[in-house]
């Protein structure tokens, strides 16, 4: 890596369609999984960067909810980061917001992580790397939904494969890349629309990587084996679960403790957070209590509870419940699955 700030671009621009309701009213980074959201998630995993303090963030994000609630969370959150915000007006594809980051970019060193990307990796070995590129991949089962990287005899990657018929290449990109120069990233992507290089109306980058290699870049592929998907409801819930796995021995002893002596059970893993008040209820296992949540009479299991969430008289499983949002039950410990958005009401 050269002495120029490493920069790391995370585009987040899409509309979340697959999130809703829950994306009506925030932007799908600002959903909660685990007790965090899945930006604050997405961040930590920059901490093995062989200087973390020597980079800058391009946070690339939609009009509207993007524009308005990204920039006020990482200023409060992360008052310290050097962040950079570009709008993305228009969902023209992932290498069309790269090019409109561009003033940011110049020529140094480039991390591209998709916001929706949490994968468990080690970056310090960049400070090493001699490659153009690296794209992250992980073995699937079933690779045909995704785009896969097809490296050659000698170990560089020859070309990528969005949704291949065959299911011979098992190797899925991931959504995170790393590129020696971002001015040779950004000729490539100038070139393919130049070119009209699309898919579906989207200018994906993947294309301008391929561009890349036949002008003779050098890229390869860094293996992971820990991939985790917040793309969607159930896959956000079973992230939810893999992450309380990981961080439960963290937190087990301190909620025991805590609900020593009362009429509340928590079956870890399960993470409830300090300003949560709980009254004669079961949580867990796999329950995730946001902050400021109240919850009486009920029974939460495989679940995601966002802040301020008020639940009474209820059985869930595998649900996720929205800011503010109120839930009053029959108490009579049926078990609903329910996907409720922002300050929803129910009352069964």
């Amino acid at each position: 890596m050269t002495n120029e700030s490493l920069k790391i671009v995370i585009p987040m621009a899409g509309w979340g369609t697959r999130m809703r309701p829950h994306t009506w009213s925030k932007p799908k980074p600002l959903v909660s999984v685990a007790g965090k959201t899945t930006l604050e998630h997405l961040l930590e995993m920059f901490k093995t960067l062989p200087d973390p303090e020597n980079a800058e963030y391009i946070f690339i994000v939609g009009p509207y909810l993007g524009e308005i609630q990204i920039p006020a969370f990482i200023k409060e959150h992360y008052p310290n980061l050097v962040a950079h915000f570009v709008v993305q007006p228009e969902m023209k594809g992932q290498s069309h917001a790269l090019a409109l980051a561009r003033e940011y970019l110049r020529c140094g060193p480039l991390i591209i992580c998709f916001s929706d990307t949490l994968m468990e990796t080690d970056f310090s070995f960049l400070s090493n790397e001699q490659s153009d590129g690296v794209a992250w991949v992980m073995p699937v089962n079933d690779p045909r939904r995704f785009g896969v990287a097809e490296a050659g005899a000698d170990g560089w990657v020859k070309r990528f494969i969005e949704k291949p018929q065959s299911m011979d290449n098992n190797l899925v990109v991931v959504g995170c890349y790393y590129f020696k120069s971002a001015g040779k990233l950004l000729a490539a992507i100038d070139d393919q629309i130049q070119r009209g290089v699309m898919l579906k109306n989207e200018y994906f980058l993947t294309d301008a990587i391929s561009i890349m290699i036949e002008s003779g870049a050098k890229i390869r592929t860094h293996k992971i084996s820990t991939w985790l998907d917040t793309g969607t409801i159930e896959a956000t819930l079973d992230t939810n679960k893999i992450l309380l796995e990981k961080i439960g021995k963290h937190i087990k002893h301190a909620q025991a403790d805590r609900y020593t002596g009362t009429q509340v059970k928590v079956i870890e893993p399960s993470f409830i957070h300090p300003t949560a008040e709980i009254i004669k209820s079961t949580i867990g296992p796999y329950a995730s209590i946001s902050a400021n949540c109240k919850i009486e009479n009920s029974q939460i299991a495989e679940s995601i509870l966002e802040e301020d969430c008020e639940i009474k008289d209820t059985a869930l499983t595998r649900s996720l419940i929205g800011r503010q949002a109120k839930i009053s039950g029959r108490g009579d410990g049926h078990v609903m699955q329910l996907n409720l958005g922002d300050t929803s009401s129910v009352v069964l």
